[in-house]
């Protein structure tokens, strides 16, 4: 019932986007903490490399175009959990995907790796994400960037996750996760749009950081 009251709402573009002080405060965080980050993190960053190389030789990140603010196209970055050319095999999974409406998930994914399936239940394949926030492609929260194929399916009310900056946490990540369908997705980024704020942003954070250590259904 909540999220069809909300569903209904129509966001106004020009209050979310005219809201200065708010956004300049969050880019100058964002610089800030993505930019520390990858320096104390530098050294988990080499372990998982050598640990992503080692198991079948591939590279051990991946890249994948992604839609960003004002449905602009960038390139987002993650440790790889797949096997190479993973994406190739979407085609022939389709009938498995778990997920109704412009999403494609499936939980016991044959195509991730070993090392794949411990990196993605702490969220490890995410953390090449801080370059992309430090870039100013993604936000350290915000809606999830999707896919150009899945924005294609996307009604107008879809569409309203794109009036921000996309985020590698938010209330969708710290709330559902990967049990969300779809509407509960879309839901949740309008609910976060709707109430976004330093402070929301903050408690987002450490969330996620609970949800890092006690994983909360991430596949």
């Amino acid at each position: 019932m909540m999220a069809q009251e909300v569903k209904k709402v129509k966001l106004d573009p020009s209050k979310v986007k005219g809201r200065l002080v708010y956004h300049t405060v969050k880019r100058g965080f964002d610089i800030l903490a993505s930019g520390v980050a990858l320096v104390l993190l530098s050294p988990l960053f080499g372990v998982l490399t050598v640990k992503i190389k080692k198991e079948d030789g591939g590279p051990a990140f991946y890249s994948q175009t992604r839609i960003g603010k004002n449905g602009k196209p960038f390139k987002m970055w993650k440790f790889r959990s797949m096997i190479v050319n993973a994406d190739k095999m979407v085609e022939q999974l389709e009938e498995q995907n778990e997920i109704d409406g412009a999403m494609f998930k499936i939980k016991d994914d044959p195509r991730v790796t070993k090392i794949g399936h411990v990196i993605r239940k702490y969220s490890l394949d995410e953390l090449p994400q801080l370059w992309n926030v430090l870039k100013g492609d993604m936000s350290l929260v915000g809606p999830r960037p999707p896919l150009p194929s899945e924005v294609e399916e996307y009604t107008d009310y879809d569409k309203q996750r794109l009036l921000v900056m996309p985020g590698c946490t938010g209330l969708w990540q710290v709330t559902k996760r990967n049990e969300a369908d779809f509407d509960e997705m879309v839901w949740l980024d309008i609910v976060y749009i709707n109430h976004s704020g330093i402070l929301e942003d903050l408690k987002l954070i450490i969330k996620t950081i609970g949800v890092v250590i006690h994983p909360n259904g991430a596949y």
